[in-house]
């Protein structure tokens, strides 16, 4: 008599019978989070929500995100056509990379290509302008054009990393060698940035293949330049269609359902703090690594022995622009306090000079060693609502040193008065991103013992602005590893597209007779 098997039907069908498919929502509906806390649904969650919709529950937060039916669509087909794509890529040869690269550069040097993605730029800039939002990142300038295609091209001429041996051990009658290999989809969520699909292709180089949701604010530049440039690179080449794919959907909805889609291989962010944050635990639900970047603002530190000269060039040149590295808050030791304030207050007001006005802020308990200018000016300030008539300097609370300036034209930090470069270092490990942190001091073992305490993948002894790939390492980068979570990816702070990458293993064997337990192969009947 046989003995019943079990193929599953069963527990498929009791799996059944305990699930079911979310139609609607309630208002005040409780829906669990995190293991033992509940988030409950509020009324306009429960009125828009639709059959086909999906409701993602970040664990982390209890955030409760409905993503509609044609935003989860938009996503899937986007992740779809790239994971097809990446299933061919294995047999796209490298010279075949090298030519899609040249292809985009050229294509976004062909003035009547980009006098279109000019045009597509202006209205969006002209939109963006009209709903009160920053334009400082969204225009498609003349430089912005030329680090694209700079960019590009040290792609094109990057020795290709696919195959690379890592190393490989010999036994006796075979051998294992470890190789690099192309990681898989890379899915990226960027603000509105023009120059991040330059940026964002470097993937392409390794292997990989791309999907890109871009801001809404540069959605019609991005489409542009898929029209204009990207997919007739592509086609040029001879790549698959669908290594590049952007997700044409404004709506931050589809970001989320791209995290959410298990076929990315890595998740990449860029953008404000908490969006950012939120894709990251998105992306991890669904077991994928991410690489975040969504809060920077670099420290500088002044101690007893700094050189004024240099401590004024650093300040003064780390406030050129507001990126993520931009200098945010400045710590000098009080021992040195009577002169380098002043020096500081001058650097600052010489970056204002250059922008458009300034703005202080200033721990509460050293506000009194500002001059009485300082302590009663007022200055126009560019927020992203329009100009604002401020105090030129402002008291604020240690505990707020960690809060991120976002200025558009005058350049705004904050500055604290510390009683060493320890204290300095232990705010910075306690209250900063943990970005980037540099030392003004003449003394090598200073500098040392800094490196060694701070608490930060990139430290410098002069100006902040260095942290940049194509600028500090020739590579164009593609977002900057997520330090506070690890430091998984290209091994440090900057991920390019060379660090997008995994190990496979590949064993050649001679000797037909290797057998664990030592039995020799017996001989075939006949």
């Amino acid at each position: 008599m046989g003995v019943p098997v079990d193929d599953g039907t069963s527990a498929k069908a009791a799996q059944a019978a305990r699930t079911g498919r979310l139609e609607a929502l309630a208002p005040g509906q409780a829906i669990p989070f995190g293991g033992d806390r509940v988030a409950y649904v509020d009324a306009d969650l429960a009125a828009t929500f639709r059959p086909g919709d999906r409701l993602v529950v970040v664990q982390d937060a209890g955030d409760l995100l409905r993503i509609p039916a044609a935003e989860a669509q938009a996503a899937a087909s986007a992740v779809g056509r790239a994971a097809a794509a990446f299933a061919r890529m294995g047999e796209v040869a490298d010279v075949a990379i090298t030519t899609f690269f040249e292809a985009f550069a050229r294509r976004l040097e062909d003035e009547a290509a980009w006098g279109a993605i000019a045009a597509a730029n202006a209205a969006d800039v002209e939109a963006a302008r009209a709903r009160g939002r920053s334009t400082t990142r969204l225009i498609a300038s003349e430089a912005m054009r030329a680090d694209m295609i700079a960019g590009l091209r040290a792609w094109r001429d990057a020795k290709p990393p696919r195959g690379r041996r890592i190393e490989r051990i010999d036994h006796q009658g075979w051998s294992v060698e470890q190789l690099t290999a192309p990681l898989g989809v890379v899915g990226f969520v960027f603000e509105g940035r023009p120059n991040v699909f330059a940026d964002a292709c470097g993937v392409i180089r390794a292997g990989n293949t791309v999907v890109f949701r871009i801001g809404s604010d540069a959605l019609g530049t991005a489409r542009a330049i898929v029209a204009e440039a990207l997919d007739p690179a592509l086609a040029e080449a001879g790549l698959p269609e669908g290594a590049a794919v952007l997700v044409d959907s404004a709506a931050h909805a589809a970001g989320w359902a791209m995290f959410g889609d298990a076929r990315l291989a890595l998740a990449v962010a860029r953008g404000s703090g908490p969006a950012v944050a939120q894709l990251g635990a998105i992306a991890r639900q669904a077991g994928t690594p991410v690489s975040l970047h969504g809060t920077g603002g670099a420290w500088l530190v002044a101690d007893e022995t700094a050189d004024p000269e240099r401590f004024y060039a650093a300040v003064f040149h780390s406030l050129d622009r507001k990126v993520c590295n931009t200098l945010n808050v400045c710590c000098i030791v009080e021992s040195r306090a009577g002169d380098l304030v002043p020096v500081f207050l001058e650097a600052l007001a010489r970056a204002g000079e250059r922008r458009r006005g300034a703005k202080l802020h200033v721990a509460e308990a050293d506000f009194a060693r500002l001059p009485e200018a300082w302590r009663t000016g007022r200055s126009t300030v560019i927020r992203a609502e329009g100009p604002v008539e401020e105090a030129l300097a402002e008291p604020i609370a240690d505990a707020d040193l960690g809060r991120e300036w976002e200025w558009e034209e005058a350049p705004e930090v904050s500055l604290k008065v510390v009683a060493d470069t320890a204290e300095a270092v232990a705010l910075f490990n306690a209250l900063s991103p943990r970005f980037a942190a540099t030392l003004i001091s003449q003394d090598p073992a200073a500098h040392e013992r800094f490196y060694a305490t701070v608490d930060a993948p990139f430290v410098g002894d002069g100006f902040t602005r260095w942290v940049d790939g194509q600028y500090a390492l020739n590579r164009p980068e593609l977002g900057l590893s997520n330090w506070q979570h690890g430091r998984l990816f290209a091994r440090g702070g900057v991920l390019a597209g060379d660090g997008v990458f995994t190990v496979r293993a590949r064993v050649r064997q001679a000797d037909l007779d290797l057998d664990r337990g030592g039995q020799p192969t017996p001989p075939r009947a006949g």
